[in-house]
């Protein structure tokens, strides 16, 4: 429902045309492959893949395609990451409704948008974890054991307790379910 309102008030300004629309992720990938759109906007978490993975792959498959997120996750974890993923635009859905068109035009013409308040707060508080100790703790999160881990990621069963280890020594963590609630909680998970 918020995808078909927000498709049909881009529709009413002048100069942007709305030229797809998709349900998940990995709609979204094909969908930007075949139309190759100048913005597409997306959210943060999205069944299939979530925003952050469709603005990496953009970026891998070096598209001229634009990203702005937009989404209720004011976290500053999210914005660093999306950042480091070629994000063009970073906004939050309870933006005035005139934020947006505005943002689209500012990212088209190859410009940045970022929610100021959450931009500021963003660049207090760095991300320790690695990638491959956020995919860990993503993996132990989703309640795979270190074994299962280990076989899924083609590492040993000791990385992978190291990874975790590590993981709850830099988030002050009493545990690996803390060490993601932690994680969850400032955007880094």
């Amino acid at each position: 429902m918020l995808r078909t309102a927000l498709s049909a008030l881009l529709s009413l300004e002048d100069d942007i045309d709305v030229v797809g629309s998709a349900g998940d992720g990995l709609e979204g990938m094909e969908l930007t492959r075949q139309l190759k759109p100048d913005v597409v906007i997306a959210d943060i978490e999205m069944p299939k893949k979530t925003g952050l993975e469709l603005a990496n792959w953009i970026k891998d498959q070096k598209l001229a395609t634009r990203v702005i997120i937009v989404t209720t996750f004011a976290r500053s974890g999210y914005l660093r990451r999306a950042l480091d993923a070629g994000v063009s635009g970073y906004l939050l859905k309870d933006s005035p409704g005139d934020v947006l068109p505005d943002a689209i035009r500012t990212v088209y013409n190859g410009g940045r948008t970022i929610d100021p308040e959450l931009a500021t707060q963003a660049w207090s508080e760095a991300d320790p974890l690695t990638d491959r100790e956020r995919q860990v703790l993503r993996l132990s999160a989703a309640g795979l054991t270190s074994s299962q881990i280990a076989s899924k990621l083609n590492l040993n069963d000791g990385t992978v307790r190291n990874y975790i280890s590590e993981t709850i020594s830099k988030l002050s963590a009493n545990n690996r379910i803390d060490a993601a609630r932690i994680a969850r909680d400032k955007g880094w998970l």
